[in-house]
């Protein structure tokens, strides 16, 4: 008789680990699905618009977006290293990725910066991590800007990839205004396999970039 119990209480058991590994797997899947929202919605939506509006002849030769690298520097940091550490926390918080420290190329005497120095963080995101990255950038992020009236068009590199400057860290809403030493601006750059300027800027705009309308001139 003991044996069965026991044979029984293991059967009752069975279900309920399954249920577990069950309910685990679809929070997993459900977050991979929020992260790649906008990676959906490149391949659905983008690319047929974009072979439309260029005509391109094979998907190959649309544009994506390869990689962003958010690159922040501390010159504060040259007194005070705290000052950096604190960054690197804040720019880990908003990415969601580590940080690797960039060094001082060369010294610089004016400005008290010696050579080897750790003098900035930066971070390169890809796949997954970039597109959720871009996506609470546009959607949460910017608005948050005071006085925002959209993104400049000029700030092209000629190679089709574009660099956002960000003056204050404190737009996102991952870090807590309250426990920040000092407000700190990050260089956004927006790495894509455009062949020209034009291509690019099409690219970010179907995304959802906020730029400014372009000002016809009349005559």
């Amino acid at each position: 008789m003991a044996e069965k119990k026991t044979k029984s209480t293991v059967a009752v058991e069975k279900p309920a680990k399954s249920s577990k590994k069950a309910s685990s797997k679809e929070t997993v899947e459900k977050e991979a699905g929020i992260k790649a929202r906008l990676a959906d919605t490149y391949k659905k939506e983008l690319v047929p618009e974009l072979m439309k509006k260029f005509n391109y002849k094979s998907i190959m030769q649309v544009p994506k977006l390869h990689k962003i690298v958010v690159n922040m520097g501390v010159g504060a940091a040259v007194a005070d290293q705290k000052i950096l550490e604190e960054a690197v926390k804040e720019l880990e918080t908003i990415t969601g990725q580590k940080a690797s420290i960039r060094k001082a190329k060369k010294s610089i005497s004016n400005f008290k910066l010696r050579e080897g120095v750790n003098i900035g963080a930066m971070v390169t995101l890809r796949k997954e991590k970039m597109y959720e990255f871009l996506d609470r950038l546009i959607n949460i992020a910017l608005p948050r800007v005071r006085d925002f009236r959209g993104l400049s068009d000029k700030s092209f590199d000629g190679r089709g990839n574009y660099t956002l400057g960000i003056k204050e860290q404190i737009i996102f809403p991952e870090i807590n205004v309250d426990k920040i030493t000092k407000v700190l601006g990050m260089d956004v750059t927006f790495v894509t396999t455009a062949n020209t300027d034009n291509e690019a800027y099409e690219l970010l705009q179907a995304f959802g970039f906020p730029f400014r309308k372009k000002e016809i001139k009349t005559a």
